[in-house]
């Protein structure tokens, strides 16, 4: 009887052995990836700059503030302060067409947050940023179009981290500006495997221009892993299957 009893526990180790690799195995996949296309962002949220109240032409914001989602998500933007003379705190506006807008080559009627600038240079100096913002719950991608002042080409950068302040990852791509209103401003984004992306920065290669995002694309709801729910199906089984064995032998 002892001897039937401690196959038994064995059995049962065994289970929550195999249960326990099962999980390391899901938890252990996860990445993070560049995204330079909205559409592959799969985003459920958004901010509008809007949000922040509408711009007449101009609404004025200090470096550091706070926002909220459409779904309720609560951010912090910090947004370096420029040593530069005469350059203004951030501001939203929105891009219109010419006499009396604001061109750019994000789309027409699109709310632009922008670093900061000195109206009276030309070409205008501005505050490069860096622009970080930083999530009250982790995100699993987040992305924007960004364009910068006064000039033709760039090399934007994001980087993405967890709540402890880990780089998650670091990447950049090539973006032009304009005056087309032509919505070719260059999309930069990040996509994880879970929602681990607590904060994020935005900086270029201008170290004297400005430079403007417009609304965040936000996925905060994680999709369901197929493979996570195949593992989870699986354990269950087999839990089951020592469950119906334990009740014959024990």
């Amino acid at each position: 009887m002892r001897k039937l009893v401690l196959n038994c526990y064995k059995v049962i180790a065994a289970t929550a052995l195999t249960t326990i690799a099962v999980t390391s195995q899901v938890t252990a996949s996860y990445g993070i990836t560049f995204v330079t296309q909205s559409s592959a962002l799969g985003d459920n949220d958004q901010l509008d700059w809007s949000n922040l109240g509408v711009p007449s032409p101009f609404n004025f914001l200090p470096n550091s503030f706070g926002a909220t989602s459409s779904n309720g998500l609560k951010l912090n933007v910090d947004i370096a302060t420029s040593n530069v003379p005469g350059v203004t705190s951030p501001l939203v506006f929105q891009t219109l067409p010419p006499p009396g807008g604001i061109p750019t080559n994000f789309a027409a009627g699109d709310f632009l947050l922008f670093t900061g600038f000195n109206p009276r240079t030309f070409p205008a100096v501005g505050n490069p940023g860096p622009l970080s913002i930083t999530f009250e719950k982790p995100v699993q991608a987040v992305g924007t179009q960004i364009a910068v002042d006064d000039t033709t080409t760039f090399t934007a950068f994001i980087s993405a981290f967890d709540n402890d302040s880990n780089l998650l990852g670091t990447f950049s791509a090539p973006g032009t500006s304009s005056l087309n209103l032509d919505n070719s401003a260059l999309f930069l984004g990040v996509k994880s495997d879970t929602a681990n992306i607590a904060r994020l920065v935005f900086s270029t290669s201008e170290n004297n221009r400005a430079f403007a995002i417009n609304k965040l694309r936000l996925a905060t709801v994680p999709e369901p892993s197929l493979t996570g729910a195949i593992y989870a199906l699986s354990a269950l089984g087999m839990i089951f299957a020592v469950k119906r064995k334990l009740k014959l032998v024990c």
